[in-house]
This record gives C-alpha cells, structure tokens and sequence, in this order.
C-alpha cells in the first residue's frame, strides 16, 4: 500500500487567475474537520524539516508556491514525493514519519492539521517511532 496519497482541490478560478477553495465534510476534498492551519516559508538553502511523526494528527500538505520534496515513513515503506501544485495536497495519516527537504526559496508550505497543537502527540525520535509502530 502505497504512503502517498493525493488530495485533489478543483480550482474555480477563471481569466483573472487560479482561485481554489478548501471544503471539509464528508464529499468534500479535507476528510477531517480543520483545527489548525500553518504554513512554513523562507526556509534556508539546505535546510530540513519535519523529523517527526504524530500518534493521533492527521495532516493535508499542500505546496502553495514553489516546492519541496517530502519524505514518508510507516516503518515498513519510505516513499518520496515532490509538493509542487497549489492544486494537490499529501495527505499524511497519524504515525507516520515525514521529512521535508530541498525547498525551493519561493517555497510556501500550508499545512491543514486534524487536531488542535499537542505536544504531547509528537514522536520526534525516529528509533522511538520504529518501536511504537512494531508493537
């Protein structure tokens, strides 16, 4: 089972540019109801992020500008893909560790959260991660 998996926004936009709207609900593109919203920019030149993952969050990346290369883990599979359309979001489930790398210097991250900021649901070691998701 492939850890990539695509979150398709339909753009509404017309001659004047791109306009997308973001709808949570059951037939709607965000499966979960939305309870944090950030977004990551003027990341440094070879700089990495991420090195984490949540026991309960569920997230939608999305790159609004420029791009990323992100990196998915469940312990069993990694998987690397490119953040590079406004129009696509990765959705990234609970235990799952990520990583974001080679960010473009345009690049800006939005990043649609499930739950509200806990630190207490972050695994930031990843020999820890490997232990909790082998049980």
């Amino acid at each position: 089972m492939s850890l990539v998996q695509w979150v398709d926004f339909q753009t509404l936009g017309d001659e004047r540019g791109g306009l997308v709207a973001v709808e949570i609900g059951l037939d709607k593109a965000v499966p979960f109801d939305i309870k944090r919203v950030y977004y990551i920019y003027r990341t440094e030149s070879g700089v990495s992020r991420g090195y984490h993952a949540h026991k309960k969050l569920k997230q939608i990346a999305i790159c609004l500008a420029g791009k990323c290369r992100m990196v998915l883990d469940n312990g069993k599979h990694r998987e690397e893909v490119w953040l590079d359309s406004p129009t696509k979001g990765l959705m990234i489930q609970d235990m799952v560790w990520r990583e974001m790398h080679d960010f473009s210097e345009n690049c800006v991250l939005l990043v649609l959260a499930s739950e509200h900021y806990d630190e207490l649901d972050y695994v930031r070691n990843y020999d820890e991660f490997m232990s909790l998701v082998s049980q």
